[in-house]
């Protein structure tokens, strides 16, 4: 009898939660939490690029603008060769972006020190320390994909971008047409990453391909893009090289969205939800359950109902900017588990 009316209590329970989700905002709800991150990214951006721009010319003495006299000065050097320019912006930028962030992480992945940030362990059991073998072999498909997929890929994309306009245009564009570019990247990687996602995941590509990517059901920063090399292109380089493409966009523009790019999916694949950073909870959900949160800014799933489990969850709660220094895990705890 005891039991009958636990399971009722715990039926309703769950009823009212599920009224709770569907009543909380819907789609309207995710746009505007996406456009609150998106706007205060650019704002924040906007500022930072001011100061920095003031702070750098005051202390090198630059007359003008600095960014332009800098951007000149490289220019000048590559006179001529404007393939390796290229090259090395949407290359060597990037992979510096991605090995400095991810070597930081892999410090602590490996070593699990220093300790305190191992408290912010998504999966708190998981990773600690991380399977050394299970790594070494992920971070050479990583740099396959790199080296033998993204760097040829990258070549065409500057014939491409070269018939759009000029890439390497001695002229820097304006800062407010970068940060507009920028934001037409994100929409464009939120569309072609979440559908894109979502296709690897029917059975007939998923066991092909994607599955590779899911062997980490608790993820680390570098396998972000430890993947398939057919679902790298269509899930990893094309969703981020669309939008710069179809902008014909400058060279700088280009090499700082994919610096941007790399470094989001390394902190959505983490496993550490860290004081001030974006939260990795959307993302390491879906590693766990594989069925929910395809998508990057979280306005699709909403859209297509593929986060309605995720927003039932304690780390549906945890999802948002840690600005303290206590652990969400600690401060919105997991529920106990009952006695059967």
């Amino acid at each position: 009898m005891a039991a009958g009316s636990r399971r009722r209590k715990n039926g309703g329970e769950e009823a009212a939660a599920m009224n709770r989700v569907k009543q909380d905002g819907g789609l309207w709800d995710s746009i505007t939490k996406a456009t609150f991150i998106v706007g205060s990214g650019v704002l924040l951006l906007a500022a930072f690029g001011n100061s920095l721009t003031w702070h750098l010319q005051r202390f090198w003495g630059a007359s003008g603008d600095f960014w332009q006299t800098l951007w000149t000065k490289l220019y000048l050097q590559f006179q001529g060769h404007d393939s390796a320019l290229f090259y090395l912006g949407t290359m060597l930028a990037p992979m510096l972006a991605f090995w400095g962030t991810n070597g930081l992480l892999l410090l602590v992945d490996v070593t699990g020190r220093p300790s305190f940030i191992t408290r912010y362990r998504v999966q708190p059991d998981k990773n600690s320390p991380v399977d050394q073998g299970k790594l070494w072999h992920a971070i050479k498909q990583v740099v396959f994909n790199q080296v033998f997929v993204s760097g040829p890929m990258v070549m065409g994309i500057y014939h491409l971008t070269s018939w759009r306009g000029e890439p390497c245009s001695p002229q820097l564009p304006s800062f407010q047409r970068g940060l507009m570019e920028l934001a037409v990247c994100v929409v464009v990687e939120e569309l072609m990453f979440y559908y894109s996602h979502r296709l690897f995941h029917h059975p007939g590509l998923y066991k092909h391909f994607h599955k590779q990517h899911h062997e980490w059901t608790a993820p680390i920063g570098v396998v972000s893009i430890y993947a398939h090399p057919v679902e790298h292109v269509m899930s990893n380089m094309l969703p981020a090289v669309l939008g710069p493409l179809l902008l014909g966009s400058h060279l700088t523009t280009t090499s700082l969205w994919y610096c941007m790019a790399l470094i989001s999916t390394t902190v959505s694949h983490c496993g550490y939800h860290l004081p001030f950073l974006p939260s990795p909870e959307f993302h390491d959900f879906h590693h766990l359950k594989f069925t929910q949160c395809f998508g990057v800014l979280g306005v699709l799933d909403r859209l297509h109902r593929t986060d309605d489990k995720f927003r039932l969850t304690k780390q549906y709660e945890r999802h948002t900017l840690l600005t303290g220094l206590t652990p969400l895990t600690e401060s919105i705890p997991d529920q106990p588990k009952k006695l059967q």
